[in-house]
C-alpha cells in the first residue's frame, strides 16, 4: 500500500477521498464527531499539498439519511475554506454501492485524479467506494488508514506480555481473533455475554482463557474479576481490548468504565477499538491510552485475517 505521503503531486489535482463520517445523529445534531475530527489531518494535508477534495461518506444503513448535519458538524470544527472541498450524496443512497457495480465505481472514479481511503473502519466491506473505485484510480491510504494498519498490526508481532481483552455480545465476531490469538497472545480474558457461549467451547480449557468469577451470565463484571484484571495488566507490556465487560447497552457501565481505568494507568502499549469500549474510554480520556481505533467490525475482520477488502484494493 501506498501513502498520501508518497504522492509527488498533489498541486491543482483532485482527490475523490473515502472517509468514515457515519456518525450518531439525534435530533439534527452529531452526538460524537469523533471520526471527523479523526480524519481532518489527511484532509489537511491533501489542501496543504494544493489539492481540491470531493469528500465520500455513508450515513447509516438504508441511504436515506441526509448528510447536512455531518457537514455542518464538519465545518463547525475544521476552520476550513469552502472552496476547496466538496461533499458527495450519502453513497448508501445508491443500490450500486453495496454490490461494488462497475459502472458506479467508474463514475465516482471520474470525479478525481487520485482516491484515497481515510475510512479503515469500513474497509472490511466490498463496496463500491472502497474496492472499486482503486481499479480505475492511482489510489492510496490517508493517514489514519495508516495509523490504523500501523498500530493495529502490533498485535501480530507484539512484545509479551501481551494480554488480548474481549468483551461484547455477538460471540460469533469474536471467534476469528480467539482462535488468531491463541498462538500469540499470553492471556486472554474473555468477558460480557461472550461468557456463556465461550464456555461451551473447548477452548475454555485452554490455559491461556480467563473468565469472570462468580455467575457466567452476570450482567456487569464484579469487584473480583476487575482485580483478577488489575493483575494481569500489571504485568504485560500490550494490551488490546475491544468490548465492554457487562450489559453495557442497559446501563451496566460499572465495570466497564473501571476496567477503562485500570488500563489508562498501565504503563503498557494499549488499543481499545469498538464502539461502545471507545465511549467507555473517553470518559477517562482518550489520550490516556496508546492507541485508541475508529473501526469496530473492521477491528475485527483485520485481527482475524491480517487484511481487509479495502486494503487488498490499494495493492
Amino acid at each position: 500500500m501506498r501513502s498520501i505521503k508518497q504522492i509527488k503531486d498533489l498541486k491543482s489535482k483532485t482527490v475523490v477521498l473515502r472517509v468514515d463520517f457515519n456518525v450518531p445523529i439525534k435530533n439534527g445534531e452529531v452526538e460524537d464527531d469523533f471520526r471527523i475530527r479523526k480524519a481532518l489531518p489527511t484532509i489537511k494535508f491533501l489542501l496543504k499539498k494544493g489539492a481540491k477534495i470531493i469528500l465520500i461518506t455513508h450515513l447509516g444503513e438504508d441511504g436515506s439519511a441526509s448528510l447536512e448535519p455531518v457537514i455542518r458538524r464538519f465545518w463547525e470544527i475544521s476552520k476550513l475554506e469552502k472552496d476547496k472541498i466538496e461533499f458527495f450524496e450519502n453513497v448508501r443512497k445508491f443500490p450500486e454501492e453495496e454490490k461494488n457495480d462497475p459502472v458506479f465505481a467508474k463514475k465516482l472514479s471520474k470525479m478525481g485524479d487520485i482516491y484515497v481511503n481515510d475510512a479503515f473502519s469500513v474497509s472490511h466491506r466490498e463496496h463500491a467506494s472502497i474496492i472499486g473505485i482503486p481499479k480505475y484510480l492511482p489510489s492510496y491510504m490517508g493517514l489514519l488508514f495508516e495509523n490504523e494498519f500501523k498500530n493495529l498490526s502490533v498485535a501480530f508481532r507484539p512484545k509479551h506480555p501481551f494480554l488480548l481483552i474481549l468483551g461484547g455480545v455477538k460471540f460469533e465476531t469474536k471467534l476469528g481473533v480467539l482462535d488468531k490469538f491463541l498462538n500469540i497472545a499470553d492471556k486472554i480474558f474473555i468477558g460480557g455475554a461472550l461468557v456463556v457461549k465461550a464456555l461451551k467451547i473447548p477452548v475454555a480449557r485452554n490455559p491461556k482463557i480467563i473468565f469472570p468469577v462468580g455467575d457466567p451470565t452476570a450482567l456487569d463484571a464484579n469487584a473480583e474479576t476487575l482485580e483478577i484484571l488489575k493483575k494481569e495488566v500489571k504485568k504485560v507490556k500490550l494490551i488490546l481490548w475491544n468490548g465492554p465487560l457487562g450489559n453495557y447497552e442497559n446501563g451496566f457501565t460499572k465495570g466497564t468504565i473501571e476496567l477503562a481505568k485500570i488500563i489508562s494507568q498501565s504503563k503498557a502499549f494499549s488499543i481499545i477499538g469498538g464502539g461502545d469500549t471507545v465511549a467507555v474510554a473517553k470518559k477517562v480520556g482518550l489520550n490516556k491510552f496508546s492507541f485508541v481505533s475508529t473501526a469496530g467490525g473492521a477491528i475485527l475482520e483485520f485481527l482475524s485475517n491480517g487484511t481487509l477488502p479495502g486494503i487488498k484494493a490499494l495493492g
